[in-house]
């Protein structure tokens, strides 16, 4: 399972003036790890985030909103 093969899904926010991510839910629960990209980039490079540090990315997002 390599990035390019993977389903990414933007947030449902996304339509805030192309600052958004993308994220590939089935590598996290296939391997325990989410990868997370810019959606105006999506050759470029990812990161690979714990699912306990992707937790505290998006509480963290939230309460900025």
């Amino acid at each position: 399972m390599t990035p390019d093969s993977l389903r990414w899904v933007k947030s449902s926010y996304s339509n805030n003036g192309g600052q958004c991510i993308e994220w590939a839910p089935e590598r996290a629960a296939a391997a325990g790890e989410v990868l997370v990209r810019d959606s105006k980039t999506p050759t470029g490079p990812h990161l690979t985030l714990s699912v306990g540090v992707w937790a505290e990315l998006v509480d963290f997002a939230k309460s900025q909103g």
